[in-house]
């Protein structure tokens, strides 16, 4: 007999405005099953980050079906589990854990998340020479993406030198020398005018952290650019890029279609995503059409 009752939930920092309680939940009704995603906020629990371990036994013991993992804890939980898919395995980033027969499992749904979104959002745009804004968690899964779309290039710029550096390294190492190369903030106005588009991976932008990430000078028409920030899905970014004649994806098809793979993940149910992305249109404000 199928099963049909779901506990899941996810482990983070400030994760209060965490629409994915309401997207898995929602998918979850109109499928019939009983299904509740609780948050797990170790700020709220005054728990450092490396308290994930105990976390994640603990969510284990008491019966979870599995827990996504976001910021800081998606490195950090990859030494308390049994197994890890092959992409989180290639990431060193773990989003997903799925528990069964005892064991915990790691993946990595943000990497075919913001795939599945950029393929459906940015079907036809160069991808020779791609520039991205940050090196962090999200970085690396959006730029392991990328490349795995077939991007010839991917240059990682972050503010943090040594980060971008290390990220680059680790993609050179999985798809091959070359396919990767680290810069700093300073050297955007050199490195985006050579560009086909841009991927932006930072916080600036978020409802907490206003703003633009570069100058909007530095936008230009033909020049694509894929935002992962969802709160809000119109970034500062966003509205600069269409203003100077750009293409553009917002966040929200990746935050849908992660959460859609960690939906299947938990429950071995197909989630309908075209669902799914209404809900997020509701949630979070109108999803932004590619133009």
């Amino acid at each position: 007999m199928a099963k049909d009752s779901f506990l899941v939930g996810l482990i983070g920092a400030g994760i209060g405005p965490s629409l994915s309680p309401a997207l898995h939940e929602r998918e979850a009704d109109r499928q019939g099953l009983r299904y509740l995603y609780r948050l797990i906020d170790i700020d709220r629990l005054g728990l450092p980050p490396r308290s994930v371990g105990d976390l994640v036994r603990a969510a284990r013991d008491l019966g979870f079906d599995g827990l996504n993992i976001t910021h800081p804890c998606k490195q950090l939980v990859i030494g308390h589990l049994d197994a890890l898919a092959p992409q989180a395995e290639a990431l060193g980033a773990v989003n997903t854990v799925v528990f069964e027969d005892g064991r915990a499992t790691g993946h990595n749904t943000d990497v075919t998340g913001f795939a599945a979104s950029f393929a459906r959002g940015l079907p036809d745009v160069p991808l020779e020479r791609v520039v991205q804004l940050g090196a962090g968690g999200a970085g690396a899964a959006v730029a392991h993406a990328t490349l795995t779309l077939g991007a010839g290039r991917v240059t990682v710029v972050d503010a943090l030198a040594e980060r971008a550096v290390d990220l680059a390294a680790g993609l050179n190492r999985h798809f091959g020398a070359g396919r990767a190369a680290a810069a700093t903030p300073d050297r955007l106005a050199d490195l985006l005018p050579g560009a086909d588009g841009i991927v932006h991976a930072t916080p600036t932008g978020m409802a907490a952290h206003p703003g633009l990430p570069f100058a909007a000078e530095l936008l230009r028409p033909g020049l694509w650019v894929a935002e992962v920030v969802y709160r809000p899905l119109e970034t500062e970014l966003l509205r600069a890029a269409r203003a100077a004649g750009c293409a553009t994806l917002d966040g929200g098809g990746m935050a849908v279609f992660q959460a859609a793979d960690a939906f299947r993940l938990f429950t071995g149910r197909e989630p309908d995503a075209a669902r799914m992305l209404s809900d997020i249109g509701e949630l979070a404000g109108a999803v932004t059409a590619p133009k």
